[in-house]
């Protein structure tokens, strides 16, 4: 029987127009989930996007690995591994968003049968085996190049803000024409986007120039070869690679073929294909004109990637070698406290933290305030891009837990908003030289009507001095009381003084770290 015969519309629609639209609903979906991934009223969440990462095994193995502990949430994984061991890599080709942006940025290569690089294939392997070699040794690598990692990271921090940018840019040009119908738009965006599309203020990031090139970088990398990350630099696909080596589902090749090269020329697995290698994509069963290719549950592969077994063994050293040449570098050591490094609350202890925490950008996305930014060296190498709070940017909001709620490893434990109101994560400090009662004569109680903490950390003691006209003024100089003070840096975002700010938080005497402390 031909296998384009058959009755009704789903057999007649080729299996690979399927994928694609399956892909375009698995991309929607997590790009609706992305945009739920902030608060919406109150200190709860929508659905967030982090569910796509619990079903990531690659960040399961990793945090497994590097902090011994098995994360809840994370053992949806588990259902990706068994799809995978029975249906092959269909994770790459019908549901991964990232793997579906490279496809959508594919479109525009026009050249086709481009043969598939042996030693290329090789690469995304030995980057797995360094990867899961520096969480053996408790380091947490993985989330920056896991593909729903970078994406959500890229997403989050670079082109979402962006989008919000040029949105409003847009909507406030067509406002300031006075034009009646351009001010109706312009009410209409805002009104419709504000709070679901589009943040409730612009969010700004540092380096979210430099995480949108690299997503730029990766996506154009397809103008060389289709589906470039995918086939030689994704780690989640080797692992998937691994696991799908004994997939039942396989592809035959009746003797009707006859080798016209057609298959080969769309095959993301190349011109010998490869079990491992195959994303599922179908294309080859649709493209042959001998109807000679399916796909079922008999069938063999006809070829694999064969790894060197001193290029392995020089990336599991990588891996390894990797976590001690971070830690010893400057700042990195045990003990040493960088007093900027301010944890969002929740946060478990450095060494911990650091072995779970995978760069997401959820948690940064979910602030109220924009105050929590990616890190860049105040954490070491090994810490870049795990968050922490910049007060002058935007202050911890007292009452708020979101970024516990969305941390998908435990890096940041979920809190109640009664002991979030407890949780210490660093200690404000006055800097009388620039404090206006103390260098200058002037009133000023901004720091003290702001602090949210009952009784309030910052108490004001009533003075008299005189000013450089000698005239007798009477102020209220701030002091803090470091017993009640959390360190949520509302202080230091509201206070006056431009540029650095009179008052400003330190990370000493966070709850998280026994050993941080103000020495007295």
């Amino acid at each position: 029987m031909d296998r384009r015969g058959g009755k009704g519309l789903l057999q007649k629609i080729p299996l690979s127009v399927i994928r694609r639209c399956t892909q375009g609903i698995f991309l929607l979906v997590f790009l609706f989930l992305f945009l739920q991934t902030q608060s919406q009223g109150g200190d709860r969440l929508g659905y967030p996007v982090r569910i796509f990462l619990d079903f990531d095994p690659l960040i399961f193995i990793s945090v497994l690995l590097s902090s011994h502990a098995i994360v809840t949430g994370l053992l949806l994984s588990l259902i990706l591994i068994a799809l995978t061991a029975l249906l092959g890599r269909v994770f790459c080709g019908w549901i991964c968003p990232f793997g579906t942006l490279h496809d959508m940025a594919g479109a525009f290569n026009a050249r086709r049968g481009r043969p598939v690089k042996e030693r290329r294939l090789r690469l995304k392997y030995y980057i797995l085996i360094v990867l899961l070699g520096s969480s053996l040794m408790g380091g947490q690598l993985t989330g920056i190049v896991d593909p729903i990692s970078l994406l959500i990271r890229s997403l989050a921090l670079g082109i979402y803000p962006l989008f919000n940018y040029v949105i409003n840019a847009v909507a406030h040009a067509f406002y300031q024409t006075d034009v009646g119908l351009f001010m109706g738009v312009s009410d209409f965006v805002h009104e419709r986007l504000k709070g679901g599309v589009m943040a409730f203020e612009q969010p700004l990031f540092r380096q979210g120039l430099l995480m949108s090139i690299i997503l730029g970088v990766l996506l154009a990398l397809n103008l060389v070869e289709r589906r470039f990350w995918c086939r030689y630099l994704c780690p989640l696909g080797a692992l998937l690679a691994i696991l799908s080596r004994y997939a039942l589902l396989k592809r035959s090749i009746s003797e009707g073929c006859t080798s016209c090269g057609a298959c080969d020329e769309i095959c993301a697995a190349g011109k010998d294909w490869r079990k491992e290698e195959c994303v599922a994509c179908l294309q080859c069963r649709d493209i042959c004109p001998e109807g000679a290719i399916s796909f079922g549950f008999k069938g063999s592969g006809s070829g694999t990637v064969n790894l060197r077994r001193r290029s392995i063994l020089a990336s599991i050293a990588a891996g390894v070698a990797s976590v001690p040449l971070f830690r010893i570098a400057p700042g990195s050591a045990s003990g040493t406290f960088h007093p900027a490094l301010i944890r969002p609350p929740g946060s478990l202890p450095e060494e911990e933290f650091l072995t779970r925490c995978i760069r997401c950008g959820e948690c940064m996305k979910v602030c109220l305030t924009n105050g929590l930014q990616p890190t860049l060296l105040e954490a070491g190498l090994e810490g870049m891009w795990t968050p922490l709070l910049v007060p002058r940017v935007g202050f911890c909001e007292y009452r708020c837990t979101l970024c516990g709620q969305v941390c998908p490893t435990g890096a940041i434990r979920r809190l109640s908003v009664e002991e979030k109101t407890e949780t210490k994560i660093g200690m404000a400090v006055i800097d009388p030289g620039r404090c206006l009662p103390y260098a200058s004569a002037t009133p000023c109680i901004v720091c003290e009507e702001v602090c949210p903490t009952a009784p309030k950390a910052i108490w004001t003691e009533t003075v008299s001095v005189r000013d450089r006209s000698g005239d007798e003024v009477i102020l209220k100089q701030p002091h803090i009381d470091p017993a009640a003070c959390v360190g949520c840096g509302i202080c230091e975002t509201m206070c006056p003084v431009a540029g650095k700010p009179a008052i400003y938080v330190i990370s000493t005497g966070e709850t998280r770290s026994p050993e941080n402390r103000l020495l007295l």
